[in-house]
């Protein structure tokens, strides 16, 4: 395949398999329900806990991140057959990956926060840090018990993690990621001022 070729097809590879609107689909089997017009209208893991229970919405917990994980192992098996290096493939896949969980086409673009996605992408895009961060999240749990608090300072706290083991130019590239989902937490903070009760995805 022409050099040129594989970052286009990563990207467009990694949108469709984040456009894959796992939430919805769960839901929609479980309880023949839209989760974009149920609690905070995200189609996404928490509000499917919150809609459908913990056990049930299990299977959405796991499609989103292997979504990400899927996205960043094409970036990876395209990254190792070419002769550059592009390192930042799995990146693009991961974040093209985010992009389409956020605006699926085949969910007429309304989408979740992309944070599960994130998490997968780091499993294959910086496996050690992952782990670490993983490690550092199930402790925080441990001891508070309060699992969102313990995934927001696994998240939030992964370029630090990833610092320690990465070049630094790794480290930006998750920045990036983790600056989309800045904008879609923001982007729904928006929504819910400017319309109570409605949220972006």
């Amino acid at each position: 395949m022409l050099a040129p070729m594989r970052p286009f097809l990563v990207a467009v590879l990694g949108y469709l398999l984040g456009s894959l609107p796992i939430a919805n689909l769960v839901a929609g089997r479980r309880a023949a329900i839209d989760l974009r017009t149920r609690g905070d209208r995200n189609p996404g893991y928490w509000n499917a806990k919150a809609t459908l229970g913990r056990r049930a919405a299990l299977p959405v917990f796991a499609g989103d991140v292997a979504k990400g994980a899927a996205a960043a192992g094409v970036g990876a098996l395209m990254m190792h057959g070419s002769q550059g290096g592009n390192w930042w493939l799995p990146w693009l896949g991961g974040l093209a990956a985010m992009i389409g969980h956020a605006w699926p086409v085949f969910a007429r673009f309304r989408g979740g926060r992309s944070v599960l996605c994130f998490v997968g992408t780091m499993l294959v895009a910086a496996p050690l840090a992952a782990v670490v961060a993983l490690a550092i999240c199930g402790a925080v749990w441990a001891v508070t018990r309060r699992f969102d608090w313990a995934a927001r300072v696994g998240v939030f706290g992964f370029p630090f993690v990833e610092a320690m083991f990465d070049p630094l130019t790794r480290v930006a590239a998750t920045g990036v990621l983790m600056t989309f989902i800045g904008i879609r937490f923001g982007m729904a903070a928006l929504a819910d001022r400017r319309d109570p009760g409605h949220a972006v995805g």
